[in-house]
């Protein structure tokens, strides 16, 4: 199982030396963490754990938003395929 990515990995994708945007990039990881779990639906916390590409697709979409500000992550949609658990009813 893998985890959540952390502050520091997504420092070092974004070449970010210093400690003053922590704080900030903090924020954008936990929000692009929630933005994950919601995308996959039916997320219970403590029972389901993200696998490899979910933690990726968390990370790819912090890295976006760091990267664009409010643009719509891309790649990051990609590593969700399949991993939607609920599903749309009419």
């Amino acid at each position: 199982m893998a985890t959540w990515p952390t502050v520091s990995e997504l420092k070092a994708r974004l070449d970010v030396t210093s400690n003053d945007w922590d704080t900030q990039l903090a924020r954008v990881l936990a929000a692009s963490i929630a933005e994950t779990k919601q995308a996959v639906g039916d997320w219970v916390e403590g029972v389901d754990t993200p696998d490899d590409a979910l933690a990726q697709s968390a990370l790819e979409r912090a890295i976006e938003y760091g990267m664009q500000g409010d643009g719509a992550p891309k790649k990051s949609r990609h590593l969700l395929k399949g991993q939607r658990k609920r599903f749309g009813t009419a």
